[in-house]
Formats: structure tokens, C-alpha cells, sequence
């Protein structure tokens, strides 16, 4: 079992989203983005590395090496000569036929994004990188607060516990919670109450 962190964009549920709980198993189209293309950038902890080659096709898949199987935006490229990718995973339910990737919501949390005019008194907005917080829910809201202004509900970051992967974030778990190094991919929720993993997950995810 590893843990990803995924951003559901709020236009996303809204048009064709199913809301959803804590503890609930989902099952959704993965597209691994380039991190700024997302609210302007400025991700830190809901960052995700990837490794492994892209297949080329009518969609671009990366079978990670430690399970994972997701869609790869055109703008998502290594920089540094190796496989080794960086970027946010998004739910993308409006592309082609993406991967379809299983997992257990084990954290939700809503993602408050400020904006700022694109000239002054343009009236139009955009992004502002890196600004903005996290708010935990048990379960997601089909509709988000504002839009249209200096700040406003832009969507969730949701962290899936998913079958047969391991995961950064999964030995990063591990550690906190004093788990041996070598223990195998789930040991990290094994006898934790869902409550407290969500905690404990939200901690991990700092805006």
C-alpha cells in the first residue's frame, strides 16, 4: 500500500466529480502534472516523484517502479538526464482514456487558493504561487466556496492509499511513526485509527 497525494480540481467535481468520504475507495483517471502548471506552482509537500520511462502512445503512461500507473501531461519532462520525474497528481476526468488508478481516501483536505489581479484594476485574476492553505473535511464538498476573486476554494488535495505501490510519502509515515527501515509498503497504517491517519496525513501536507 502507498500513499499519494492527489489534487482534485474543484471545476473538476463540480462538472463530473462524485463526492466523497474518508475511508471510501475510489477509483479514478490519474494525470501526473508539472507542478506549476497547477494554481501557478509553489507546491512543496503534495509534491510527487516519479521514476520510470514514458510510453509514448495516444496517451503518455508511466509505470512507476514502485506500482504506480498514471498519465503524464505534455509539459512534464526529466531535467536532469534520468527518469526521475517531479510533479502533482491530478484527477483528470475530461482527458482521453487514462489510467484508471484504485485507492482509499485516507485524508481530505480543502484547498483555499489566493489570487491576485493580472494588472492593477483588471478585474481578472490569477494564481498567486504558493499562496494558499489547507482546511480538513471528512468528506468532500460537491460545490466550492468563492471564485472570481483574491481568494476563493480551488479544489482538494486528497491523499490515496492505493494497492501494490510504495511511496515517498509512504516511508515518510514509516519513519514518523518509528516503524523499522526494510518494513513492507503498508506497515505504515497498519493499527492506526482513521482519524488519526487523517491527522497525521494532514500534518504531512503543510500548505
Amino acid at each position: 500500500m502507498g500513499l499519494w497525494h492527489v489534487f482534485y480540481a474543484d471545476w473538476q467535481m463540480e462538472c463530473c466529480g462524485t463526492p466523497f468520504s474518508v475511508g471510501e475507495e475510489v477509483r479514478w483517471p490519474l494525470l501526473f502534472h508539472a507542478a506549476d502548471d497547477v494554481l501557478g506552482g509553489g507546491w512543496r509537500d503534495q509534491l510527487t516523484e516519479l521514476a520510470g520511462a514514458v510510453e509514448q502512445g495516444t496517451e503518455r503512461v508511466l509505470r512507476d517502479r514502485r506500482g504506480l500507473v498514471v498519465g503524464v501531461g505534455e509539459s512534464v519532462a526529466a531535467t536532469d538526464g534520468s527518469d526521475r520525474l517531479v510533479g502533482l497528481l491530478t484527477v483528470e476526468t475530461h482527458g482521453g482514456r487514462l489510467p484508471e488508478v484504485r485507492g482509499r481516501v485516507r485524508c481530505v483536505q480543502v484547498v483555499t487558493q489566493e489570487y491576485g489581479e493580472t494588472e492593477p484594476g483588471s478585474r481578472t485574476w490569477e494564481p498567486v504561487p504558493g499562496r494558499r492553505s489547507l482546511r480538513s473535511v471528512d468528506a468532500s464538498p460537491k460545490w466550492f466556496a468563492g471564485g472570481g476573486g483574491a481568494r476563493s476554494e480551488a479544489g482538494l488535495v486528497v491523499t490515496l492509499e492505493v494497492p501494490d505501490t510504495d511511496s515517498a510519502l509512504s516511508h515518510t509515515v514509516r519513519r514518523t511513526r518509528g516503524i523499522p527501515p526494510g518494513s513492507p509498503p503498508g506497515t505504515e497504517t497498519e493499527g492506526l485509527p482513521a482519524d488519526e491517519l487523517a491527522e497525521l496525513l494532514a500534518g504531512l501536507s503543510g500548505a
